[in-house]
């Protein structure tokens, strides 16, 4: 859902999903100083450059699907399942452009589906025809991951559990300043 709210966070949005949002822009904030992070964006070719951001943000979910046993004991496709489902109970609150597509990312299992750097590049391919200002140079830029491949992987498993540790501070942050509240 983060991806999908733009601008100020709505007052009406019940407040873990306020939470989830803030948290997904906080880790994206925070990444972008990230030095595995920029080593990925410094790996996107020139032409590309202006949206390497994106395109390292979907080469970092394929890892996390590829390697989500690592760092997460349930099963990915049990994980996606109840994710879908979650998002589902809450679609009065979801953005028009996710409510819109939420049946196909479950009929489809995105989530899962990044395991296949294939996906991964079909993805980049969509968001070029249609998430974005036309022209853009997504399209195609699903190669540049398998161009680099190792070294995207090894600056993901390099920022993972940064982020990881990121996130559980920011909770713990926010946990602290509601208790004193």
């Amino acid at each position: 859902m983060g991806d999908f709210v733009k601008g100020p966070l709505p007052g009406r949005l019940p407040q873990p999903l306020a939470d989830g949002v803030a948290l997904h822009r906080a880790i994206d904030a925070w990444a972008e100083g990230h030095p595995a992070f920029r080593a990925s964006r410094a790996r996107v070719s020139a032409a590309r450059r202006r949206v390497s951001g994106i395109m390292v943000d979907l080469f970092y979910d394929h890892f996390l699907a590829l390697h989500w046993t690592r760092f997460v004991p349930r099963p990915l496709e049990a994980f996606a399942r109840d994710a879908y489902a979650e998002v589902a109970r809450e679609a009065r609150w979801l953005p028009e452009p996710l409510a819109a597509v939420l049946p196909a990312m479950q009929r489809h299992d995105w989530l899962s589906s990044y395991r296949d750097p294939a996906n991964v590049a079909f993805a980049l391919e969509r968001m070029a025809e249609r998430r974005l200002r036309q022209p853009n140079p997504l399209a195609g830029g699903g190669a540049e991951l398998g161009e680099r491949y190792g070294e995207f992987e090894a600056d993901f498993l390099a920022f993972l559990p940064d982020a990881r540790a990121f996130a559980d501070d920011w909770r713990a942050r926010r946990d602290a300043g509601r208790g004193a509240g």
